[in-house]
């Protein structure tokens, strides 16, 4: 028995959870991938952290500038940049060289995190609590109970969970408000290259638009100081993505992109020594929601939150994470919720 279950571990859940757990709330975080972040994602590849969600953050807003400075003044963030850029990059762009998921994991630190939980049903039960399963790799079947739940997911995989529930356990205006939100889609292509080559791109990154397929490419290994060789890092555009978002194999996808930024750049782009595509379904907020969080009360507390809440991804998700803690905790004890993001020593 938990006070709070919380629905994922990107930004917004780990913030919520984080405001939840440091005033005194019992917390538990399930999180169906091996890892935090969300898209706040970095892949291992040969030794070599590439990051191939979020590339860097930007202070756009008070808790984003806050928690920038807070990685900051602790060595996790750094300035990313050759001062050459300002024109496509106005405001300064901050970098994990240990991978952009240190953002993430130092959100993480002191909470109770279950990874390989895929949340497959909520139900409420007689003794006013939410009842919750959950399968593991393992096809397992488990099981919890919680107070109130928080889903810190995309507003499709929300749904999933939530629509088979009669009808009547919600009101019609949190189902709408949810199938509302649409989402974009984006690629990820992370493409190595064994000698180093000279770099073909007048900064560390370029966005590609106008473009159908390409929107951006970045040379991710610039962010490593101990790098021997060249990564870059490619982002498709959502109307390339669409073609792709059943495809089993992700190989030819890759193959066209690379083919395409060699097209743009220089040849030999296209013939990486090695390449791994990633697929965000739901990458890009199209229809955010108006609100910072969506909630009912009825017939228990429940919050749906995330980077969806807004069109600013990391702001967003920040905000919506503060929110959703805010919101719960009306509903639960009133505790005293901190005024900050997070206390850790250095």
């Amino acid at each position: 028995m938990f006070d709070i279950a919380i629905i994922g571990a990107g930004m917004a859940g780990l913030i919520c959870a984080q405001q939840l757990y440091q005033a005194g709330y019992r917390v538990v975080v399930l999180e169906k991938s091996r890892g935090v972040g969300g898209r706040v994602a970095t892949r291992r590849i040969q030794g070599t952290p590439v990051d191939h969600g979020v590339p860097f953050l930007l202070a756009k807003g008070k808790l984003s500038q806050q928690l920038i400075q807070t990685l900051c003044d602790r060595g996790i963030l750094h300035l990313w940049g050759d001062n050459q850029d300002e024109s496509e990059y106005p405001s300064p762009r901050y970098i994990a060289p240990n991978g952009i998921t240190a953002v993430a994991k130092y959100l993480a630190q002191g909470l109770d995190i279950w990874f390989s939980c895929r949340v497959h049903a909520i139900a409420p039960t007689p003794e006013q609590t939410w009842h919750i399963t959950y399968h593991t790799p393992d096809e397992t079947h488990n099981e919890l109970t919680a107070a109130a739940v928080v889903m810190a997911i995309p507003a499709p995989q929300a749904l999933t969970v939530l629509e088979p529930l009669d009808q009547r356990v919600f009101s019609s205006n949190l189902i709408e408000s949810l199938q509302a939100v649409k989402f974009d889609p984006c690629l990820s292509v992370m493409a190595g290259y064994a000698n180093p080559q000279q770099p073909p791109l007048k900064s560390y990154s370029i966005k590609c638009s106008p473009d159908d397929n390409l929107a951006w490419i970045g040379l991710d290994s610039s962010k490593r100081s101990d790098a021997t060789s060249p990564i870059y890092v490619l982002h498709s555009t959502a109307k390339f993505a669409q073609h792709y978002l059943d495809a089993p194999d992700l190989q030819e996808a890759g193959q066209q992109l690379l083919a395409h930024a060699a097209q743009l750049l220089v040849p030999w782009l296209k013939s990486p020594d090695w390449f791994q595509v990633h697929r965000w379904r739901y990458a890009f907020p199209r229809t955010p929601a108006h609100q910072d969080c969506l909630v009912t009360t009825e017939p228990l507390p429940l919050v749906c939150c995330g980077d969806w809440c807004g069109n600013n991804l990391i702001e967003s998700a920040m905000k919506s994470g503060f929110a959703a803690a805010l919101n719960i905790n009306q509903q639960l004890r009133q505790l005293s919720l901190p005024d900050h993001v997070i206390t850790h020593q250095p």
